[in-house]
């Protein structure tokens, strides 16, 4: 870890995330429900990122993946 901090704002209007961040909950007998809690966008120098949570999961398991055009 570093001493420096990140004061850059996490996001800036009308940039899109590099990835969204789910809470995912595996289910007896049917597909796992995957639930939006937040974004993820990476710093300027290339080497991390912010993840901005909306919610924490129960589990403690998120899972990021990337953004997909709708």
């Amino acid at each position: 870890m570093s001493d420096e901090t990140n004061n850059e704002p996490a996001a800036k209007p009308g940039k899109r995330p590099s990835y969204i961040a789910y809470s995912v909950r595996e289910r007896e007998g049917k597909k796992s429900k995957f639930t939006e809690i937040g974004v993820v966008f990476p710093h300027k120098d290339g080497k991390g990122f912010d993840v901005l949570c909306d919610a924490m999961p129960l589990s403690g398991r998120i899972t990021l993946r990337t953004q997909e055009e709708k």
